[in-house]
């Protein structure tokens, strides 16, 4: 949806994204702002800076909301953050935010984004979502029917259509219920920034794909990570309200398995309200406060990065380029939750037909051949899969432009980036 003002027009630009131009002929770059260091690099309305985040403070306006999912309304107390404008230093055609906060009982936040280039805001705002921890305030949502003559709004993702871009803003407004009994924290907010994602043709081979991004670590090769194994299938009969059950349920099934990888899953006292409990009730419990109420499925991105940090982990939503760039994590010690698309039979030991998948890559064989936790199984045994390394970088890439989930606590160092920066 095209909204707010042009007050923003004469912040100053951040510092561009380090390190020139990738290796490869694909653009990405990721950039995050932390708060409350990050604070005054961008312009706060009815925000202060607390020990973990920014709140609301005393001098936030007052709005109306009506829930459009539940026709409920309520007066919030409101404060947005807006960022400076970000340069990318390439024409972008699609940008994917996330973010970390704090949403209490009747507290929730609103992302939007804007396109720039040249020095002019070069596209309205549109909103990639509202959302809550919870669905005591808001339905957690992203919002449709935005599309215009220079971008169009599909769930998570901001697609350039017409317009040219080359920096983005983020604005970020959190809002608390008057009568809720503790006020909402913005930790960190970022954005992706990427240009079309490869063709099949482009990732072809793993050898060119790897060339494409530089060395990866082949340290990486030879180190499976010791993620538990978590079937989403188990679930196809149980629980239907988020998304119709199980089997469309392998993006919180994978926050699930990682969050657990580092011992930062929901304790039993959060999802006793899963009755019956089934054979895994922390998978119901994601699948819910995952689930995207507009899209109707919690495949949302950014909602399950979300979700996950608030179990005390980092997380984000990036792009990465190859298979190289993924092994520096697993070398790191950090699996990875990977997009990918395919037809039966296209990833060997992939047996079906999929318009987007979400996979652990858990690590690599001596070969350097990936190695997957693939929540939809009938099992907990038959999670695990090896498959080839040049059909599945392609899945991947060509499917999601190599869409990838980082979750990781902070006292685990993120592996150095690339010149052009993805994380």
């Amino acid at each position: 949806m095209l909204g707010g003002d042009d007050r923003q027009a004469q912040q100053p630009l951040v510092t561009a994204v380090p390190g020139g131009f990738p290796m490869s002929g694909r653009d990405i770059t990721y950039h995050r702002f932390r708060f409350p260091a990050d604070r005054d690099g961008g312009r706060a309305d009815g925000l202060r800076a607390g020990p973990d985040g920014l709140t609301p403070d005393g001098d936030a306006g007052r709005v109306t909301h009506t829930d459009p999912h539940s026709g409920t309304t309520a007066e919030y107390a409101a404060g947005t953050w807006t960022s400076p404008v970000t340069p990318v230093g390439f024409a972008v055609t699609e940008l994917v935010p996330s973010w970390t906060a704090d949403t209490p009982p009747g507290c929730w936040l609103r992302v939007e984004l804007r396109g720039w280039a040249d020095g002019t805001a070069t596209t309205g705002w549109y909103e990639l979502g509202h959302w809550a921890a919870d669905d005591s305030a808001v339905h957690r949502a992203s919002v449709p029917g935005q599309e215009d003559d220079r971008a169009r709004v599909a769930a998570d993702t901001l697609r350039l259509t017409g317009a040219t871009v080359t920096a983005w803003q983020v604005r970020v407004t959190l809002l608390r219920r008057l009568d809720a009994p503790a006020d909402p924290v913005l930790r960190t907010v970022g954005v992706v920034a990427s240009t079309d994602p490869a063709t099949t043709a482009d990732a072809g081979t793993a050898d060119a794909s790897t060339a494409k991004a530089g060395v990866g670590d082949t340290g990486a090769w030879g180190r499976v990570l010791d993620v538990p194994r978590y079937a989403q299938r188990l679930h196809a009969s149980g629980e239907t309200r988020w998304g119709g059950g199980g089997d469309s349920w392998c993006s919180p099934t994978c926050v699930s398995m990682v969050l657990d990888y580092w011992g930062a899953g929901p304790t039993p006292d959060r999802y006793a309200w899963v009755a019956p409990p089934g054979p895994r009730p922390q998978v119901v419990h994601a699948a819910r406060h995952c689930y995207d109420h507009a899209f109707g499925g919690p495949g949302n991105w950014p909602f399950n990065t979300a979700y996950a940090a608030t179990h005390g982990v980092d997380a984000f939503v990036t792009r990465l380029r190859s298979l190289a760039e993924a092994e520096r994590f697993v070398a790191a010690g950090i699996p990875l939750i990977v997009s990918a698309a395919f037809t039966a039979g296209q990833v060997p030991g992939l047996d079906y037909d999929t318009r987007g998948h979400l996979m652990v890559l858990a690590g690599f064989t001596a070969e350097g051949d990936p190695v997957l936790n693939d929540p939809y199984a009938p099992d907990d045994e038959r999670v695990r899969r090896t498959v080839p390394r040049a059909p599945f970088e392609s899945a991947w890439q060509a499917g999601s432009g190599g869409i990838a989930y980082v979750l990781r606590p902070e006292s685990t160092p993120l592996p150095p980036p690339p010149a052009q920066a993805n994380w």
